[in-house]
């Protein structure tokens, strides 16, 4: 088995050192150099454990002040499933309420978009054909815990008032209400997750470490004719979201 690289070793000291209690919430901790003599590094190494630690939760960083044991924080419960469409309200705005938080988000539309190889793959057309893209900021009291980047084919809302998913009379309304408004049935959504790490644009825009823990969820919704008729990428991460699916039985 490869042997642990010296970061996660530290990383994991410091771990264990908060957890029995030598350094509590609001805490600081002693300085890099201090820490990597009593464990036999070179101060690189601890800069690098002490940034996971902040990735995670564990930790937080102050300007011109030190590293300090990050006080608890209770993560955003995102909820995933196919029964949470509504046509009074958000389901996000919902989650946010849950644990006493506003929920909100600001979004970006270009609409003739040529969809790129893998866009056109999912959406089921040809590389290059024109989509409706929309880039959201998905907010819990004015801070940014949720990304999303959604594809709709042009041909399939083109001069009908849902085209733009944020503007005209059904804004906001989530896909299965839009595309029921021109007599599309969304039948179903697939969804697809996995861990990455943060891309340098996704940690600025989320306010978390390059680099740090996300689930990458790339969702499709198919019509009742098995159209896909829109796609996203959905980006949640880790130190912020947790994320539950919701699976609903027949009876």
């Amino acid at each position: 088995m490869p042997e642990q690289p010296p970061y996660l070793r530290i990383a994991d000291v410091l771990r264990q050192r908060i957890a029995e209690h030598e350094w509590t919430p609001g805490d600081r901790l002693p300085s890099r150099a201090q820490i990597a003599r009593e464990c036999g590094v070179g101060e690189n190494v601890v800069r690098r454990a002490q940034e996971l630690l902040i990735s995670q939760g564990v930790l937080e960083g102050r300007a011109g002040s030190g590293t300090y044991v990050a006080e608890p924080r209770r993560r955003v419960r995102v909820v995933r499933s196919s029964a949470r469409e509504q046509r009074d309200g958000s389901p996000f705005r919902a989650d946010m309420k849950a644990v006493g938080k506003y929920g909100d988000w600001e979004s970006r539309t270009e609409a003739k978009v040529p969809a790129p190889v893998e866009i056109a793959t999912r959406l089921g057309i040809t590389e290059g054909d024109l989509c409706v893209r929309t880039a959201y900021e998905f907010l819990a009291d004015g801070r940014p815990v949720q990304l999303s980047t959604s594809w709709e084919p042009y041909d399939l809302t083109a001069g009908s008032l849902v085209v733009l998913p944020e503007g005209g009379p059904h804004a906001g309304a989530g896909v299965v209400n839009r595309m029921a408004e021109i007599g599309i049935t969304v039948s179903h959504a697939v969804e697809q997750p996995e861990p990455r790490r943060a891309t340098a644009e996704e940690a600025s825009l989320l306010g978390i470490q390059q680099a740090a823990l996300v689930t990458h969820i790339r969702r499709t919704y198919y019509s009742d004719q098995g159209r896909p008729v829109e796609t996203a990428d959905i980006i949640v991460p880790a130190a912020l979201c947790e994320i539950v699916y919701e699976i609903l039985t027949g009876r």
